[in-house]
């Protein structure tokens, strides 16, 4: 597994929260030697994206966030994105992340989605409700990997309301002991 690298994209508002905690859990069993980048994205604002597919002229080059998102998306081999459960979706953050995906495709010199092709798309989320809350989120990864061919590694889905909780999710632990190499 040394020959991977993992891109940990954490879109909770509060840092260190359930689903970070179950993400680090699960990442803890990942392979000595095997890279492994964390980035916040609520750290890391990006401005409202523009659709420009339409006569609107070239996505710009991209800078500041937006080329250390581009460029971390690049070098890894496995994304996670780590988003809580938020009105039965991912993160807002997550979502315009995904939106500049539309703006990296639109640039040639970018190869995006050739680039994408073959990495793998995980998601790790904790939720208040039963998993079938989470189907919308669900749904939006497993699209957008199959979309860009991909491999869909799956979701870890863990349940937990007040910081902590996680951790006393006894299906959710055991399950992210081996989830990234199970």
């Amino acid at each position: 597994m040394t020959d991977r690298s993992f891109l940990f994209l954490v879109a909770a508002a509060r840092a260190g929260g359930n689903t970070e905690m179950l993400a680090r859990r699960a990442a803890a069993e990942i392979p000595r030697g095997t890279a492994q980048t964390w980035l916040r994205l609520p750290e890391l604002p990006l401005p409202a994206f523009e659709d420009r597919r339409h006569g609107g002229g070239d996505h710009p080059v991209p800078e500041g966030n937006e080329k250390l998102l581009m460029d971390n998306t690049f070098a890894a081999t496995d994304l996670v994105i780590a988003s809580p459960v938020y009105w039965y979706s991912v993160a807002a953050s997550v979502k315009l992340y995904l939106d500049y995906w539309s703006g990296w495709m639109r640039r040639p010199e970018a190869e995006f989605k050739a680039r994408m092709k073959g990495k793998t798309l995980w998601g790790v989320s904790v939720l208040s409700e039963g998993p079938e809350q989470a189907d919308p989120l669900v749904g939006t990864l497993e699209k957008t990997a199959d979309y860009l061919g991909m491999r869909w590694g799956g979701v870890l889905l863990g349940n937990g309301s007040r910081p902590g909780d996680v951790l006393r999710d006894e299906v959710a632990m055991k399950a992210a002991g081996t989830f990234f190499t199970g």
